[in-house]
């Protein structure tokens, strides 16, 4: 591995190092911020790892990024959102239509 890959490698364990010590931080409010979040980095992880015949599946993904499995880390940090956060939302993929 060279270094350039490496550096790489070691941003991508710290980005998700910090969405672990920050679960507080809702995927949603991540969407509506930066147009991205924990899902979208478990489908782009799934993506790269297919373009290099890596079998993975999106549970698969997900677990790797939320580092357990989805649907436990959902129950235990992920509550409803709010009006305002779905309203949000709703504009922003409004607006890019």
């Amino acid at each position: 591995m060279d270094k350039q890959t490496e550096i790489e490698a070691a941003v991508l364990r710290r980005l998700l190092k910090h969405f672990d010590d920050n679960k507080s931080v809702q995927n949603i409010d991540l969407m509506n911020l930066a147009g991205f979040c924990r899902n979208c980095l478990s489908k782009w992880y799934m993506a790269e790892a297919e373009q290099r015949d890596v079998k993975m599946d999106y549970d698969q993904a997900r677990e790797f990024v939320y580092g357990e499995p989805y649907d436990s880390w959902k129950a235990k940090h992920q509550p409803e959102a709010t009006a305002e956060q779905l309203a949000a939302f709703n504009a922003k993929s409004q607006s890019t239509k």
